[in-house]
């Protein structure tokens, strides 16, 4: 697949469709991202959170997609078109190695789109670029998003103590990873 078709790849499961983002999402990520509840367990998105805060996201994600280094996406629903979310893939690749990072809106927890969304962007991550793992990690005190990891396959592989800094509190940060091998069995299975 060419650079520009990598960009703009789209990947479809049952119930979703992960796109390219778009600086329409602005509205509903503003909207989804001003609920503690959801923010608290993310390292990076400020309290509260502003439309102009989503415009920079969403540019530098529209970016980010033209590097070829990160591949954001926008969670929709097919059922509806409704976005719910965002999920990604940053690629190292001097260390041949990827990192996934997600978020849904609280009305959409607890479905199980999440682990429907993040097996086809680890699969994305295999396919078609040059990595030997792909790893994330939470906070904690989010033990559901460990869940999701360990049902895209990924395995627990530690807890680091007070490794990030959120809201001047220090957050534990539980490591899991996927090799490629790990991911070639369960492709074949």
């Amino acid at each position: 697949m060419s650079h520009s078709e990598l960009a703009n790849v789209v990947l479809e499961t049952e119930r979703l469709i992960l796109r390219p983002p778009r600086l329409d999402d602005a509205p509903l990520i503003c909207a989804y991202l001003n609920n503690l509840n959801v923010t608290s367990h993310l390292l990076r998105p400020p309290y509260p959170y502003h439309v102009s805060d989503a415009r920079t996201y969403l540019l530098a994600a529209i970016e980010g997609r033209a590097t070829g280094y990160w591949f954001p996406n926008a969670i929709e629903r097919k059922q509806d078109g409704l976005f719910i979310g965002t999920m990604g893939l940053s690629l190292m690749p001097d260390f041949k190695r990827g990192e996934l990072g997600y978020w849904l809106g609280e009305p959409f927890w607890n479905r199980g789109y999440t682990s429907e969304a993040l097996t086809p962007l680890i699969d994305f991550g295999f396919k078609y670029f040059d990595l030997i793992r792909i790893q994330a990690n939470h906070f904690t005190d989010n033990p559901a998003s460990g869940r999701v990891m360990q049902k895209a396959g990924m395995t627990y592989e530690g807890t680091l103590r007070h490794y990030f800094v959120r809201f001047d509190q220090p957050k534990d940060a539980a490591f899991y990873g996927i090799l490629r091998e790990e991911w070639q069995q369960l492709s074949n299975t």
